[in-house]
């Protein structure tokens, strides 16, 4: 009877599994359901843990070389005064990049305000003369004069669209309100759960520390020890070197560019360095933005500048990035273009960066565990 109840017990938990198995395939659509629903909710205590990790870089540097001389009186303040210098640091970078970046984007769409009405009138010239000899063609190019307008249908549909389409307009408006409210709502709950973190963090470490020590045995306790360390190890450099990189690609492009005569030189290394922070297609999007911007001032320049980013791109995917980011990550390239895809549909530019150390830190977990296996097999 006594050997029955032990055995009752040893597969209760493998009967339990199964038939939460089962229940997840029977009810997969609903386990996805409640899958969603609870990453809805933990998203901004997510989002505000690896907000707290980014803060965190400049923030122990700032306490332990910075403020290591602080009087007596203030040292009960030095993780307050840490967390917003580390807070104005980061507000300095996007204050300057704005500002930078901003105006002069609006200038460049005021000229291309301009300037695309004497494109039109230039275009149709080019093309009365060209046409001169095909009258139904000529006819046709001038219907298509980019000023005219059919008022009385412009009135037409505006009546229109009062009668039928204010009503849709109203509930768009309150849905887009409610969407941008959330998100307002989920980032100031990130935000202040960042600060939480980190002004309690070695209290959370201690109480950690506790919980582990009390429910998981010393050999797990090591492991889980171990793979945090590996977590923090691959975070901290990478989004180090991550910034490094791009610091070095703004003002490499502001040189080339100063030198060789381009327009909007430093608004676009700083664009450039900015959004080269963004893992991928970072670098690519400022690339975008300015060959747009010298598009506008000279077409041939615009082309010039395209070849002049993709040499760059090389010079730097091959010799800079390595030396500065080295293989601390240590991620292929398939694992680096899954993990960006999956975080940024996920959690967006946070998710892009966070999930790359995350993911090498799996692949790193995953290949010892591989060679452990393999040689122990071979023995």
């Amino acid at each position: 009877m006594k050997d029955r109840g032990n055995k009752v017990r040893e597969w209760f938990p493998l009967i339990i599994i199964t038939g939460l198995v089962a229940l997840a395939v029977l009810r997969f659509d609903s386990l996805l359901a409640i899958i969603s629903q609870g990453l809805v909710m933990v998203k901004p205590f997510l989002i505000g843990a690896s907000l707290a990790f980014v803060i965190n870089l400049p923030m122990e540097y700032i306490e332990d070389k910075l403020l290591v001389k602080l009087p007596q009186k203030l040292e009960k303040s030095k993780r307050t005064l840490s967390i917003i210098l580390s807070l104005v640091f980061f507000s300095a970078i996007i204050a300057f990049v704005v500002m930078t970046v901003i105006p002069q984007m609006a200038r460049t769409l005021t000229s291309l305000g301009q300037k695309i009405p004497v494109f039109f009138d230039n275009l149709l010239v080019q093309a009365e003369i060209l046409l001169e000899d095909n009258p139904q063609a000529l006819e046709y190019i001038k219907s298509l004069e980019y000023n005219r307008i059919n008022w009385d249908s412009v009135i037409d549909k505006t009546v229109q669209f009062l009668k039928n389409g204010v009503g849709s307009l109203l509930a768009s408006t309150v849905n887009v309100a409610g969407n941008v409210l959330g998100g307002l709502v989920n980032g100031v709950i990130a935000f202040i759960f960042s600060i939480y973190i980190l002004t309690q963090k070695e209290k959370l470490k201690d109480q950690l520390g506790r919980i582990l020590k009390a429910y998981v045995k010393e050999k797990k306790r090591e492991r889980m020890k171990y793979i945090a360390l590996l977590l923090y190890r691959n975070f901290s450099r990478f989004l180090t070197g991550q910034c490094i990189e791009a610091v070095i690609l703004g003002v490499l492009f502001i040189v080339v560019m100063t030198i060789s005569g381009m327009p909007y030189a430093f608004m676009i290394g700083v664009l450039i360095g900015f959004t080269a922070l963004i893992p991928i297609v970072g670098a690519f999007i400022g690339c975008f933005v300015g060959a747009f911007m010298i598009l506008v001032e000279d077409p041939v320049r615009a082309i010039a500048f395209l070849i002049m980013f993709l040499i760059i791109q090389q010079i730097e995917g091959n010799l800079i990035y390595p030396k500065v980011v080295g293989n601390s990550v240590g991620l292929p390239s398939l694992w680096v273009l899954l993990a960006v895809t999956l975080g940024s549909s996920m959690f967006g530019v946070i998710g892009m960066l966070v999930f790359i150390p995350l993911f090498s830190t799996g692949y790193t977990l995953l290949k010892e565990d591989v060679n452990k296996k393999n040689n122990e097999g071979g023995k």
